[in-house]
């Protein structure tokens, strides 16, 4: 007889009815099931845009005043003063025992990102700063033997380039020079740079009338000139300064940020002045005052 034989089924093949097992699902020892959270994660990416973690900032801790600090400002109240009653109290809130500076502080309603906002100009104070200034001029001839008589404290010379190429800094706080001597002075840039004294066009310390510059410096020549913020410090003079001196100079600084006042500034262009001593709290002027 011819066709496909059928197939032998042994006695532990079979299984009686109704004691069939469900198939159970592989897991833990046996085969592990597919992972799905790698694309799980790749698929939401898609999905969804991608959001930034702010990190968190630990909250910094505030600067505490000391106690003669803390006294003083329980004398400043707040509002605004006329110039000669801030003055005084600049004075009578200073906590250091030495001769402090009286520091302005004058906030402009200037645009930070906007180059021709900037301010920087120089200013000879009416009765100076308090402070001594010593000058070095690198000229020659007639130049500096005008610049000896303006009141230079030094001359520099082909030994003083030396002296400087060889690290050793002048004793000055200025430093002016004649156009001429500028090649020279090439070497020892790296040197007076970090310092803030080599003589540049810019800070109009390349002259050749250095004379009048060292009268200039001399008599308390500062710089006016905005920080990263439109904001002008200055110093003013000391404690031990007479009123109508300080008050003077601070007009004088006043009366040249208005003539610096870009032409497209509209609205308010001085917004807020301050006085402070070296170490004591502020006080805030009353503009009107200042005029």
């Amino acid at each position: 007889m011819g066709g496909r034989k059928p197939k032998i089924i042994s006695a532990e093949e079979v299984v009686p009815a109704g004691k069939q097992e469900t198939p159970k699902p592989q897991t833990g020892e046996g085969k592990k099931e597919p992972d799905n959270r790698a694309s799980e994660r790749l698929l939401g990416s898609r999905s969804e845009p991608s959001k930034k973690v702010k990190k968190s900032v630990s909250n910094r801790q505030k600067k505490v005043r000391g106690k003669k600090y803390q006294e003083a400002k329980k004398k400043v109240e707040s509002r605004v003063y006329p110039v000669t009653e801030a003055i005084k109290l600049v004075k009578g809130t200073s906590t250091t025992e030495f001769d402090a500076a009286i520091d302005v502080h004058i906030n402009l309603g200037l645009k930070k990102d906007k180059a021709e906002q900037q301010l920087r100009s120089f200013l000879a104070l009416p009765y100076g700063t308090g402070k001594s200034v010593k000058v070095l001029i690198f000229a020659d001839g007639s130049a500096a033997k005008e610049a000896l008589e303006a009141g230079a404290d030094q001359i520099g010379d082909d030994a003083v380039i030396e002296s400087i190429a060889q690290g050793k800094l002048p004793d000055a706080d200025a430093v002016v020079a004649t156009p001429a001597f500028m090649p020279k002075l090439a070497r020892i840039a790296r040197f007076l740079g970090p310092k803030g004294l080599m003589p540049t066009p810019k800070a109009g310390t390349v002259t050749e009338n250095p004379a009048e510059l060292v009268g200039q410096l001399k008599q308390g020549r500062v710089e006016i000139k905005t920080e990263a913020a439109p904001i002008v410090h200055l110093s003013i003079g000391k404690v031990s300064t007479p009123d109508e001196n300080l008050i003077a100079n601070l007009k004088a600084i006043v009366s040249e940020i208005n003539r610096l006042k870009p032409p497209k500034v509209q609205g308010n262009y001085i917004l807020a002045v301050f006085l402070a001593p070296t170490m004591g709290p502020s006080v805030k002027v009353d503009l009107a005052s200042l005029t």
